[in-house]
């Protein structure tokens, strides 16, 4: 385990989410979250509850399969783990029920964790959720865990399984990503005979991590494995959600369907389920906005494969498992994969998986793109047909090219490809993989330029292991390139939705001016602000609307600190200037602007007339912007000489 780990470091796993190593204590039993049950769940008997009904619109099962598909059972008895301490102060606990019949789920809940990756905080820690499934002839493993739950997870599956009398027969994996995958090599140090189930791209992928041989079996789609019992696993393909080798497991006994990332969140609590859906549902969208929207095309084509099976209940990795509100938020993916899918304009993202941090800067990149309302088409070109990246480009306006590794025969295909498809004039962006091997971006961009490309400044280079400022500068600069092929379209498009007479009554609505700033992990944002209005006395809160692509929105998140800077009527003039500029993505928008940090550690500007630090508390979605409320925690006013700056406009359809 101690190899996979110093390999994964050197690879760069390090920026996805590791965790330095710690030694775990257990929590006494009177700190512990209550338990919701304590005795632990019988894997194996038939359930006698009725299922939840299918969706609507799906044909019923063949019916050989209704008898057993009728199995599917409420959880009953639901086992907590003690809560064991992570690194001194992080909670980890283990939750385990009966999922179907069968079917036992194993949740590893971390309460804590307020990042994922480094780029995406959190509100709510999260889960890694992991199944067991037991046929009368053989028994699955359905992923496995993060790296931080070793010890608590090892030991819960290993009591499932001594419950059981078994041991296990096939490990499936639905993906490499390590936060469930980390914990395969200990699985088969356990059980060595068990055979390793995913996707061809996935068996290669595990053999570089685990640098083991292993018993393997490579499915593709539609194949099925039996575990007797008319618990058959049959297979879908569902590359890029969100990772390249990405494969969904439906079970015909149960109507469960494994989906790993797909349809998850980053929400720990002790409810298994899905039972409050207002309460989960700014987790889900938070969650499909960062890791599924610059994917939805990905979405949207795993949709209709999974169409024909009647699922009742989607298995995820990450949050509670959907049962209760699962048609509305499978609803939610199509219907938000579909807007994305309008989007006239597509920007080709070619990046090399697993390879350094090309999948999660591309990832970033990606998600740029997606805020300024461009789709994207995420293409592997280590894995990828030439033909594939043919036609992405070739429909794509613009091209992101993550250099991949210079000693690879099919990433050389690709660049082929890539070179022949590309039309003049289009434009490219090329950022390095920080993989070690990178294919110079010097030579790649050469090569673009040299069929007429259009580069959009210079290539993105990494210099050292990504930090957020790094992330930072990726996000802003996928948008920026959206922002390029779409600038004129846009101005005419909000010009041509409004009425002149309405667009000039709208722009008497008067406002103030402020400067709003914010700072994380060194990463500093900041943006002009006039849609700003106080919203409640008791507690002291406020509204300010984001535009959606606008580079300080991934800064102002649920629970995010902020500082809202109001510009005084005599003196707003250079500090407007200033923030108005158009910035080169990543740039240091408060270079030559006097600042101090606030106690939240936001900037507050010397200039401004005062300052209000806030936390936001929740995040309204309009057509184009976010309305984002939040509390005011401290402030002071620094020239009470002066009122604040009122801005006027002419017309209401821009800014």
């Amino acid at each position: 385990m101690a190899s996979l780990g110093s390999m994964r470091a050197q690879r760069g796993l390090a920026g996805r989410g590791r965790v330095s190593n710690g030694a775990p204590r257990i929590l006494a039993s009177a700190q512990q979250p209550p338990a919701r049950r304590t005795a632990a769940p019988q894997p194996a008997p038939a359930a006698s509850a009725a299922p939840p009904a299918p969706r609507r619109g799906v044909p019923a099962p063949p019916a050989a399969a209704a008898p057993a598909a009728a199995a599917v059972q409420e959880p009953g008895t639901v086992m907590m783990s003690a809560v064991e301490m992570w690194n001194g102060d992080k909670r980890l606990q283990t939750q385990v029920f009966q999922l179907a019949a069968d079917t036992v789920a194993i949740r590893s809940l971390d309460y804590d964790r307020d990042r994922f990756d480094i780029e995406f905080g959190l509100e709510k820690g999260t889960t890694y959720n992991s199944y067991l499934i037991f046929g009368p002839d053989a028994t699955a493993l359905v992923d496995a865990s993060h790296e931080k739950f070793s010890r608590l997870y090892i030991k819960t599956l290993q009591d499932q399984l001594r419950a059981a009398g078994r041991g296990i027969d096939y490990i499936v994996v639905s993906h490499t990503e390590p936060d469930h995958s980390f914990l395969v090599p200990a699985v088969l140090d356990l059980y060595p005979e068990a055979t390793v189930v995913g996707s061809k791209v996935c068996i290669n992928f595990l053999k570089g991590l685990t640098l083991r041989e292993f018993k393997e079996r490579a499915v593709k789609g539609g194949e099925r494995l039996d575990l007797g019992g008319g618990h058959e696993l049959e297979f879908v393909l569902a590359p890029n959600l969100h990772w390249p080798d990405t494969m969904f497991t439906y079970d015909h006994a149960t109507g469960v369907m494994f989906t790993c990332d797909a349809f998850g969140m980053h929400y720990c609590s002790e409810e298994p389920f899905d039972v409050d859906q207002a309460a989960i549902m700014p987790h889900y969208r938070f969650y499909y906005d960062c890791l599924m929207k610059p994917n939805a095309k990905s979405v949207t084509t795993a949709l209709r494969k999974v169409e024909g099976l009647a699922y009742n209940t989607i298995a995820n990795g990450h949050g509670p498992v959907l049962r209760y509100n699962m048609e509305s938020l499978v609803g939610n993916y199509r219907d938000w994969s579909l807007a994305v899918g309008k989007s006239p304009t597509q920007i080709a993202v070619l990046y090399a998986s697993d390879y350094g941090f090309s999948d999660r800067l591309s990832q970033t990149l990606a998600r740029g793109i997606t805020k300024a309302g461009v789709a994207t088409e995420m293409v592997d070109v280590l894995s990828a047909d030439p033909q594939e990246v043919v036609a992405a480009v070739s429909a794509s306006k613009g091209v992101i090219l993550m250099c991949p590794p210079d000693d690879s025969d099919d990433a050389r295909s690709s660049l082929a490809a890539l070179a022949s498809a590309i039309k003049p004039g289009t434009k490219v962006l090329v950022a390095e993989s920080f993989g070690g091997r990178d294919e110079p971006v010097d030579t790649l961009l050469a090569t673009l330029v040299g069929v007429k490309a259009e580069p959009l400044g210079a290539a993105l280079r990494v210099k050292e292991l990504p930090s957020q400022v790094l992330y930072q500068q990726f996000e802003e600069a996928g948008t920026d390139l959206a922002q390029a092929l779409t600038a004129k379209d846009a101005i005419a498009r909000k010009k041509a939705a409004m009425p002149a007479d309405i667009a000039k009554a709208v722009g008497r609505i008067s406002s103030g001016l402020y400067i709003v700033t914010a700072a994380h992990n060194n990463a500093r944002s900041a943006m002009v602000a006039s849609w700003v209005s106080q919203a409640s006395f008791e507690p002291l809160g406020l509204t300010i609307a984001v535009a959606k692509d606008r580079a300080i929105e991934s800064m102002m998140q649920v629970g995010d600190r902020f500082v809202l800077n109001a510009l005084g009527s005599s003196s707003f003039e250079p500090l407007m200037k200033h923030f108005l500029k158009r910035f080169a993505a990543g740039a240091d928008r408060f270079q030559g602007v006097e600042w101090f940090p606030g106690p939240n550690g936001s900037p507050v500007l010397k200039d401004a007339i005062s300052y209000l630090e806030c936390t936001v508390i929740s995040r309204l979605e309009t057509p184009d912007h976010w309305i984002t409320y939040a509390q005011v925690g401290n402030g002071d006013v620094m020239n009470p000489d002066d009122i604040t700056a009122v801005h006027h406009r002419k017309v209401g359809n821009y800014y």
